[in-house]
């Protein structure tokens, strides 16, 4: 088999693919920046060979998969041009390579890493599976029923896909340097439901998507309406959160899982009803959910001391309320404290209001600088900008994270896309977390 040669392998997606790639005996190998991620972890865990940058990896034979983030002035890409050989972005790719298997899509604003995270987890019980996580997991199995992949809204990439089911958790606007409102992400998750072979799963609680129209059957799961499968009876403890669902009316079961939040209990009544469409036994469906550990960086706890460090990748007033909200069920009696670095300005500008409001839910905020996108450009926008719409805010940097020592009992959101995480580590080292 040809050699595929993955042009920014570092990324989240590319990652997993290539995970998933060596994990079904393809040979694989990529490239990319100097710069550690820790999307490279699992693939050095592999044994896949990471080059960084340089046209001399291009060799004829190879099949070039290349970031969506590298455009045609990159230097492998050029090369490979000269060569005259063929470079696949990766949503191409995926596309082609989804319909090997009965595949499902997963699409929504917020929800895609964790829904597809528990789709797998559960379907992998049920019959071989393989499947592409947005937070750099991938895992391959050579004789795959299922392929449980993420889509991404991001420039209508996830039209590039013609998946058997699409589970679809929500619409919201976000992106605004590429999509210019709501509407416009609508129309883009409309025309993706087109692109459906067999089914839809849909979260009927977004009144967006109770907007879609399809030529293959929608079945909607929610809360608040009357659904083909809705969740009532929500009740949180220690360890978790259990719910009744009831399909159509009917009793269908109780079930449990780990997390806490409205928005958890969504996610997993769209895992439910996909697998209820496909003959899944409800007593696998339930211990699966029961066993869930999580995805990377979406509420990653860790202790230190009495107080509880919390890392997640909430970077939308959305994603933001919805963490607080999780963090004050699961820690009733404990200050909350949101540590927030806003992800690039364009967000930070189209929503700096919003994400006032939702802060304003936490005990303490205490802001990072804005973390800007190679693609802006400069701006005049700061985080002191946002500071000025929260009472009390504080900004804090690497340097000064102690500050964070006197919420003794606290939990400590730690909140964004970018690098949030050094500034978990700078806090860690002044709390003297042991490796």
């Amino acid at each position: 088999m040809n050699t595929h040669h993955l042009i920014g392998i570092k990324g989240s997606g590319m990652s997993a693919l290539a995970q998933i790639l060596h994990d079904m005996k393809i040979p694989v190998q990529g490239s990319d920046v100097e710069k550690p991620f820790f999307t490279q972890l699992p693939l050095e865990e592999r044994g896949i060979p990471i080059y960084p940058f340089q046209e001399e990896n291009i060799k004829e034979g190879q099949v070039l998969i290349s970031s969506a983030a590298y455009g045609e002035n990159h230097e492998e890409v050029k090369r490979a041009k000269e060569l005259g050989m063929t470079v696949m972005e990766y949503p191409v790719f995926l596309g082609e390579f989804a319909n090997r298997f009965t595949s499902i899509a997963v699409a929504g604003s917020h929800g895609k890493t964790s829904t597809t995270g528990l789709l797998a987890h559960v379907l992998r019980a049920y019959k071989p599976t393989s499947y592409l996580i947005g937070d750099g997991t991938g895992k391959g199995e050579e004789n795959s029923a299922f392929f449980a992949f993420e889509a991404c809204e991001y420039r209508r990439h996830f039209l590039e896909y013609q998946p058997d089911y699409a589970i679809m958790t929500n619409i919201d606007f976000d992106h605004p340097d590429y999509f210019k409102d709501v509407d416009d992400v609508v129309d883009a998750f409309q025309e993706m439901a087109q692109g459906v072979k067999k089914g839809i799963v849909a979260c009927g609680d977004d009144e967006h998507l109770q907007s879609l129209h399809a030529s293959v059957p929608i079945m909607y799961y929610g809360i608040d309406g009357k659904y083909d499968f809705n969740a009532d009876n929500i009740q949180t403890s220690e360890a978790g959160t259990s719910f009744d669902v009831h399909i159509r009316g009917d009793r269908y079961g109780t079930f449990s899982i780990p997390g806490f939040g409205r928005h958890n209990v969504l996610n997993a009544l769209g895992v439910i009803a996909l697998c209820h469409y496909e003959e899944m036994p409800a007593e696998i469906i339930k211990k699966q959910l029961e066993s869930f550990g999580g995805v990377k960086r979406r509420f990653s706890e860790k202790k230190v001391d009495n107080q509880i460090l919390i890392d997640d990748y909430a970077h939308h007033p959305t994603e933001i309320k919805a963490t607080i909200e999780s963090a004050r069920q699961k820690y009733s009696t404990r200050e909350v404290i949101a540590v927030f670095q806003p992800h690039t300005f364009s967000r930070t500008q189209a929503f700096l209001d919003d994400f006032a409001e939702c802060l304003k839910q936490a005990d303490h905020v205490y802001l990072c600088s804005i973390f800007g996108s190679a693609r802006e450009q400069n701006t005049e926008l700061t985080i002191e900008d946002l500071q000025r719409k929260i009472p009390g805010a504080s900004l804090i940097s690497e340097e000064d994270m102690d500050q964070l020592t006197k919420h003794k009992d606290g939990v400590i959101l730690f909140m964004g896309a970018g690098d949030i995480q050094k500034f978990q580590k700078a806090y860690e080292n002044v709390a003297n977390v042991p490796e």
